[in-house]
């Protein structure tokens, strides 16, 4: 500690330079590299620009011109004078946006349908976080994954508005009785997964006694 009266030492300077430093040297190092995040970068601002539809195409126009644009990228990871870990990223980036097909330009044919599904991610999320907290679980209830498609809508509508007995009483019947029957074949499914698992030759023992009454009946 400096005594009373003695100015300071200021190390800012000297901390701003062996932070120069330190960023000089990795960028020597990686002086090589650059050139390929510099061309990736490129091609995947060439998707974004198509995919921004300034120009508001149709749905299938856009998909036509994205669809010629991915055989360029195809075309140009078959160069011989490209990096190999450009040509697998490239490879990589071409055949995950084909197997996408027509099913990405859905929120261009639909009006208010978002581009990605970055908030229905946070509403599972926030679904999931309530449901540990409400059950004191560190994960999920498995429950939750049983009946999601009919907890996680009743969620969400609950929080935005009011369910009356009028609502209830409209709901057709078969279709209530559907959703119940799906309902049970799940948990009956994953009823069965834990049995085999809990003691595996049980439950195949059982299966062979079942099939065997099954060829005595036929």
């Amino acid at each position: 500690m400096p005594a009373r009266g003695e100015p300071r030492k200021k190390r800012g300077g000297t901390e701003v330079k062996r932070l120069s430093d330190m960023l000089g040297r990795a960028l020597d190092r990686t002086a090589g590299l650059w050139p390929q995040v510099a061309q990736g970068a490129s091609w995947l601002h060439g998707a974004s620009a198509i995919l921004n539809n300034d120009e508001a195409l149709t749905a299938d126009a856009l998909m036509a011109r994205y669809q010629d644009w991915i055989a360029q990228m195809d075309r140009a990871a078959q160069r011989p004078d490209l990096p190999d870990t450009l040509r697998e990223a490239l490879s990589h980036f071409v055949n995950v946006s084909a197997s996408y097909g027509s099913d990405l330009f859905h929120c261009y044919r639909i009006a208010g349908l978002p581009r990605t599904n970055n908030a229905l991610k946070q509403a599972f999320g926030s679904l999931r976080y309530h449901e540990r907290r409400a059950s004191g679980r560190t994960v999920a209830s498995p429950s939750l994954v049983l009946s999601g498609s009919v907890r996680m809508p009743v969620a969400l509508f609950t929080r935005t508005g009011k369910v009356t007995l009028d609502m209830l009483a409209a709901v057709p019947q078969d279709r209530w009785r559907a959703t119940r029957a799906d309902l049970e074949r799940r948990r009956q499914a994953r009823c069965q997964r834990h049995r085999f698992r809990q003691n595996p030759d049980h439950y195949l023992a059982g299966l062979e006694k079942l099939c065997d009454e099954l060829n005595v009946l036929t």
